[in-house]
């Protein structure tokens, strides 16, 4: 996330003058999927292996659930975002999108800070 405010700030700082490569944001979109993608496959094997044999679909299908949720949660807060603050308006020219990366990478890195504090207890 803070990669992309960055991309963001250089992408808001050069649309008067010149239009800035697709390429930039695409290491962001790489990790963000990459993440996505080993953070599934880790907790559909959690799932998986630590329900009992009988309820081995319903802990894959909650794996998939807490997935969802996030998601949804995600669209959510970026709708409360949205609507409360206006950083991002229909021109993103106009608007801040590199703040609600900052935001959200400040989310990260508290829920980072709640994950070591809760494993290291």
């Amino acid at each position: 996330m803070a990669y992309a405010a960055l991309i963001e700030t250089r992408r808001l700082a050069a649309v008067p003058e010149t239009l800035m490569s697709i390429m930039w944001p695409a290491p962001c979109y790489f990790v963000l999927g990459a993440a996505e993608v080993f953070t599934s496959i880790g907790m559909l094997e959690f799932f998986y292996d630590q329900s009992p044999g009988s309820m081995k679909s319903l802990g894959a299908e909650l794996a998939q659930l807490a997935i969802a949720g996030g998601s949804h949660l995600n669209s959510a807060l970026l709708g409360a975002v949205a609507s409360a603050m206006g950083w991002i308006p229909d021109n993103l020219d106009q608007g801040h999108l590199d703040y609600f990366y900052w935001f959200m990478a400040a989310l990260s890195a508290l829920n980072l800070l709640q994950f070591v504090y809760c494993s290291t207890r």
